[in-house]
């Protein structure tokens, strides 16, 4: 249970960047700045846009993969570089995450 309280002072325009930044995490203002001041990395949810480009590129990776396996064993250069395609769409996956 959180009881007891610790003020700073900061411009106008700070406090509005830190309430931005919290609105962008999903987060109120003060769980922000004990997180930041105790060194966690926050991290700002998606906004729909950006989820609905991380959907698209899952389906993406997904059809890729599977194109690949269908032409495994008769054209093993073609599943190789569909394979390949996917394996970079699932990096560009990873780094979306971060």
């Amino acid at each position: 249970m959180k009881r007891t309280y610790i003020k700073f002072r900061c411009t106008i325009y700070e406090k509005k960047l830190l309430v931005k930044r919290a609105e962008r995490a999903g987060i109120s203002l003060s769980e922000y700045c004990r997180s930041t001041a105790f060194g966690q990395n926050v991290i700002e949810r998606l906004s729909m846009e950006q989820l609905e480009c991380y959907n698209t590129l899952v389906d993406y990776k997904n059809n890729f993969t599977r194109i690949g396996n269908m032409f495994k064993r008769h054209h093993p250069k073609l599943e190789e570089e569909v394979k390949q395609l996917a394996a970079e769409i699932r990096g560009h996956l990873k780094n979306f995450r971060k």
